[in-house]
């Protein structure tokens, strides 16, 4: 299926529920869905972008849910509306520009720190660097200006 040229994403989807009580189990889930940096459809329905990852990984979840007395399911498909893809795309890459542009602004801090806390700076930034590196399926422009605040203080802490 192509929209304006382009061709529509690929979604898998995971329709979610969990006990109320105990909350570990939901709180858990919850966690983990955030990490993997899912768009939040409606309440207990989530997507990512689909690919082998994403799909092992939201499969993991699902029978997290299940063996804590819920219920899941998990979907693959296109959304019916072009707008309605444009939208979560759009807050997919929006919460990646704000982890970006904090980034950015850590490093810029960082750069006058003394030596000791600018590098334990440094190695907390390039991990946080990776780990929004995972889930930026839609990468924005401050992607290439995180990665090269991060390199610059690398410089900076490598040759002071």
């Amino acid at each position: 299926m192509v929209t304006k040229g382009r061709p529509r994403i690929e979604w898998i989807l995971l329709s979610y529920s969990i006990p109320r009580e105990p909350s570990t189990p939901r709180i858990s889930v919850w966690r983990r869905l955030r990490r993997l940096g899912v768009a939040q459809v409606t309440d207990g329905l989530v997507a990512l972008p689909l690919d082998a990852r994403n799909r092992e990984q939201l499969e993991w979840i699902a029978e997290e849910a299940l063996e804590h007395g819920g219920k899941a399911a998990i979907w693959i498909g296109v959304l019916a509306s072009g707008s309605d893809e444009r939208r979560i795309v759009g807050d997919l890459a929006a919460t990646i520009a704000d982890e970006y542009r904090a980034i950015i602004r850590d490093t810029r801090a960082a750069r006058s720190l003394g030596s000791t806390p600018r590098r334990r700076t440094l190695a907390r930034l390039r991990r946080e660097l990776r780990r929004v590196r995972q889930r930026d399926y839609f990468p924005p422009p401050e992607k290439e200006q995180a990665a090269r605040e991060v390199a610059e203080l690398g410089l900076l802490v490598a040759n002071p």
